[in-house]
């Protein structure tokens, strides 16, 4: 029987799992690669990956579903079997970044647009058939003295409204996550400002997405969290972070939404699970509330595995530690004493 888009939806806000985001492009990939002096190549890229996928004990426990980039998608392990099924008989949902990145806006001087709506459709279907059963686009939302304008806003929105209405069109359930920078070219801003423009940017984007007739029941929400700029000098207790963001979400986000999954943003691995984890103290929330982590999961085993191939079970052990942090956060059961278990 064929999954619902609401099925897949709640799958993937499962309570203690949440999304491992492994869609770093090729250039990104690198950028990691060179921290640990490793080339990236099409078999490093594959090992490395297949490294994080088949940590059964954390893939199988903690995580609902795997963000893969084009590449990864297509890609087999070093034993033939195709990386889309290791996800799956770990029993979490392959899914695809589906976005080209976000470039300068024209007239817009330090606002960006997402691109990848030409050939979306045909894109969408072809994955389907690969085994994506969501998808993700994300839009730049930057922070300065003039910025973001409220038109740079509404375009990107609308182009989130129209990535998810095709995804839904073919059977993917789009995580919409449309993300206000803590950091960036200027990022002084305060947390008070990051909550007015999260505020606004989330008002705009939901207006969009049901102006498009977008079914708020078969989507994902993967925003930031309510956060001072990275160049403020200003420190956000976890408390003031998850009231506010819970705050933000409660005057914008519609409670038919099944799930918020919140990306990590430049914050440290324990900073961006601390805050997750108050989130999820806060009672009464209509949402189920996780993670959508990339970097925050994954630095740390990268670091571990260091390319060596007899430093995969070190790797997957600091890969573990870090999606079971993350799980208990996603329950609001996290504490710091638990960060020593790490190896």
């Amino acid at each position: 029987m064929t999954e619902s888009l609401q099925d897949i939806a709640r799958r993937l806000v499962t309570p203690g799992k949440g999304l491992l985001a492994a869609d770093e492009s090729s250039s990104t990939i690198k950028k990691r690669f060179d921290s640990i002096g490793l080339d990236s190549t099409f078999e490093t890229r594959r090992d490395y990956r297949e490294m994080l996928f088949g940590a059964d004990e954390a893939m199988r426990n903690y995580i609902s579903g795997v963000i893969l980039y084009d590449e990864t998608i297509r890609q087999n392990a070093a034993d033939g079997t195709p990386l889309v099924k290791l996800i799956e008989a770990a029993g979490s949902v392959p899914g695809i970044k589906v976005d080209l990145g976000a470039k300068p806006l024209a007239a817009f001087p330090g606002e960006f647009i997402t691109e990848g709506l030409d050939g979306l459709r045909e894109r969408l279907a072809e994955y389907h058939t690969l085994g994506a059963r969501f998808a993700k686009w994300r839009a730049v939302i930057p922070i300065a003295e003039s910025l973001p304008t409220e038109a740079a806003t509404i375009t990107n929105a609308h182009a989130l409204a129209r990535y998810a209405g095709l995804c839904q069109e073919a059977g993917i359930v789009p995580i919409v996550e449309p993300e206000v920078l803590m950091d960036g070219a200027v990022a002084t801003h305060d947390i008070a400002r990051c909550d007015a423009v999260t505020r606004r940017t989330l008002t705009i984007v939901f207006e969009e997405l049901m102006r498009l007739r977008v079914d708020f029941t078969g989507m994902i929400l993967k925003p930031n969290m309510v956060v001072p700029g990275r160049d403020s000098g200003q420190r956000a207790s976890s408390e003031e972070v998850a009231q506010r963001t819970v705050a933000v979400f409660r005057d914008t986000v519609p409670a038919s939404v099944p799930g918020i999954a919140f990306l990590s943003g430049g914050q440290s691995d324990e900073q961006a699970t601390e805050n997750l984890s108050h989130v999820n103290r806060i009672p009464n929330l209509p949402w189920k509330i996780t993670f959508s982590f990339g970097r925050a999961l994954q630095a740390a085993a990268l670091k571990a595995w260091g390319g060596k191939s007899e430093n995969v079970a070190a790797g997957r052990h600091a890969f573990l530690h870090r999606c079971r942090m993350n799980s208990l956060a996603a329950l609001g059961e996290w504490q710091p004493e638990l960060e020593r278990e790490a190896a």
